[in-house]
């Protein structure tokens, strides 16, 4: 079955979807975060099939995620600076399903600051003062990129608009 594609909606989180959002490419990234770099190292570790992975790792190179090495030998595939920039939302990740999916023989993965040995916090939002924000916390406003001359964005469909009705926060979404 062909995956719906979100290439035509003017949304950043829609956008990285259709670069990200498929489970397969999530994990060939989390394995070269772990420093697999070879089509047999992914193959081996992800049980995918073949043609599938030959795929996911073709549309990480075309969207510049992954850089595959050409020459003599077999290519290697390598995180690239925008594929590096994916590393706090696949903690995050990972955090999540640590906290909200437990092993009940433990922590699966757990991240450790490399200069002096002790474990990360979780990853969170932060305002510019550093303060650790909740849902709560945050107002999502549209910005110039997601007027396209057409037609306004539905309101109802952000953020802001979804957790107040979740959470109460009490705004009005006519302000958003």
């Amino acid at each position: 079955m062909k995956l719906k594609s979100f290439e035509q909606f003017n949304c950043s989180l829609a956008q990285t979807l259709s670069v990200i959002g498929e489970h397969w490419t999530l994990l060939i990234i989390r394995d070269a975060f772990f420093g697999l770099t070879r089509f047999d190292q992914f193959y081996k570790s992800l049980g995918i099939s073949r043609n599938v992975l030959t795929l996911r790792l073709k549309k990480l190179v075309e969207e510049g995620v992954l850089h595959k090495s050409e020459g003599p030998g077999h290519p290697e595939y390598r995180l690239s600076e925008k594929g590096l920039a994916l590393q706090p939302i696949l903690v995050a990740m990972t955090q999540w399903g640590e906290h909200h999916m437990p092993h009940p023989e433990g922590e699966r993965i757990v991240f450790t600051d490399l200069q002096n040995g002790r474990r990360i916090r979780p990853v969170s939002i932060c305002a510019d003062d550093g303060r650790v924000l909740g849902p709560s916390d945050l107002r999502t406003q549209f910005g110039p990129g997601v007027w396209n001359g057409e037609s306004a964005p539905r309101q109802p469909d952000t953020l802001t608009a979804v957790l107040s009705g979740l959470i109460g926060t009490g705004s009005d979404s006519s302000e958003h």
